[in-house]
């Protein structure tokens, strides 16, 4: 089992703040939660997680309580569909990320 993330790790990391609230508004559920989590962990990591085991549980829930969205929820989101592919654009977007393209 993963060991616990400590307050200070998660105020640091997954804490959202400013613009990436803004980000976040007109979007309610499991979409909301997802896409918080994701914008957290691509500024973290550069890349999206691969799946809801690559995000630690108290991550999880902490984010879940600044976005106001149950935890259980994010098993609702689909990570394949569309909402999803919107969601990987506007986190590039706003973090000025553009994908590699072959010339």
């Amino acid at each position: 089992m993963a060991r616990s993330m400590d307050e200070d790790e998660l105020i640091e990391h997954w804490t959202l703040i400013g613009e990436e609230l803004d980000l976040l508004a007109g979007r309610t559920g499991p979409s909301k939660l997802a896409l918080a989590l994701w914008l957290k962990f691509f500024t973290q990591h550069g890349r999206f997680p691969e799946g809801r085991a690559e995000l630690h549980d108290d991550a999880i829930a902490y984010v879940a309580t600044q976005v106001k969205v149950p935890a259980s929820d994010l098993g609702l989101f689909d990570w394949e569909g569309r909402t999803a592919e919107r969601h990987r654009k506007h986190v590039r977007t706003f973090c000025d990320f553009r994908e590699c393209t072959v010339p």
